[in-house]
């Protein structure tokens, strides 16, 4: 709607101070001819608005004038209450901030608006970290969370996965990311990604960094991700599924795509898989249900393992 997209405009230029048409038009997701007729609108109301020409041009608010627009609708209220992450916020000591913005906002609202709002809370409730997954140790979250803030350079000691496991590093603190119940600082320079739960010792110094420019957290953790992804199943594997045998990820899917029935009911598949260690310890959990034809070297440490089974279990 027209209303609301002025409204837009003008939060928009009231919090990121000047924005060319184009910008507003991109994040509008309107042409730039639209955007010319809305501000020529919110002129025609008195707004005090105008544009600079040239290169470091745009639009913005004349100095010191503010909007009073401050009401919501019933779904931006539900939505400002739904993203309400208590625990995440306690861990990285903003409980008690959180708790207060909220009872601030809930107190500002409407009755109707409040009433929606309480209904949110009522009745969603977000846990992020699995069924299975123990609550990590996290005791310098919030003094990483603080060099994030503030821009100060962090020297800890940090385990990694190979030798040597406990290292030093010199960590600028980019940003904070939470991924499934766990927290990672993604830190320059690189910029590279370090669990947060694996610093051992930390010292904030009094360096400080400055965020590279071209820096955005969202679009280096999607590229993070998907780096993730296309390492993660290089490697493939045949396999002889049992009827009734369910497979998930990304094996079910290949075994979907192309499995093959054979005469005796089984299927037969091609699947990828991330190395021989984890696959050995992802099928040996399915039992009798499952065959690994290729290649030999899974095949035979299942067998070997099967084997020191039976004899435990003879």
């Amino acid at each position: 709607m027209k209303s609301s997209r002025l409204v837009s405009i003008l939060l928009l230029l009231q919090t990121r101070d000047r924005m060319t048409a184009a910008q507003l038009a991109e994040e509008l997701e309107v042409s730039v001819r639209t955007v010319y007729r809305d501000v020529e609108s919110l002129h025609e109301a008195g707004v005090p608005l105008y544009g600079d020409a040239g290169h470091a041009g745009g639009y913005r608010l004349l100095d010191g004038y503010r909007t009073r627009l401050t009401g919501l609708t019933a779904g931006e209220a539900e939505a400002l209450f739904l993203a309400g992450v208590p625990g995440p916020a306690a861990e990285l000591g903003l409980g008690r901030v959180l708790a207060a913005a909220r009872l601030k906002v809930r107190a500002a609202l409407p009755r109707e608006l409040r009433a929606h709002a309480d209904r949110i809370s009522d009745r969603f409730h977000l846990d992020a970290p699995g069924w299975y997954a123990d609550a990590d140790d996290i005791p310098y979250l919030p003094a990483v969370a603080d060099a994030v803030w503030n821009g100060r350079v962090l020297s800890v000691l940090y385990r990694r996965w190979r030798e040597p496991t406990d290292v030093r590093r010199r960590l600028e603190p980019y940003g904070l990311v939470l991924k499934a119940g766990r927290w990672y600082v993604v830190a320059g320079p690189g910029p590279r990604t370090f669990r947060v739960d694996q610093i051992l010792q930390l010292d904030v110094s009094e360096e400080g960094f400055t965020l590279p420019e071209d820096f955005d957290l969202a679009a280096y953790w999607t590229a993070c991700q998907r780096d993730f992804h296309d390492r993660l199943h290089r490697d493939e594997a045949v396999i002889r599924v049992a009827p009734g045998t369910r497979l998930t990820g990304a094996t079910g899917d290949a075994l979907a795509a192309g499995g093959v029935r054979e005469p005796d009911g089984w299927t037969r598949a091609t699947v990828p898989i991330e190395s021989v260690d984890r696959a050995h310890d992802e099928f040996l959990a399915l039992g009798a249900g499952i065959e690994v034809l290729e290649p030999v070297e899974l095949r035979d440490r299942i067998a070997r393992t099967a084997a020191a089974l039976a004899r435990l279990y003879a």
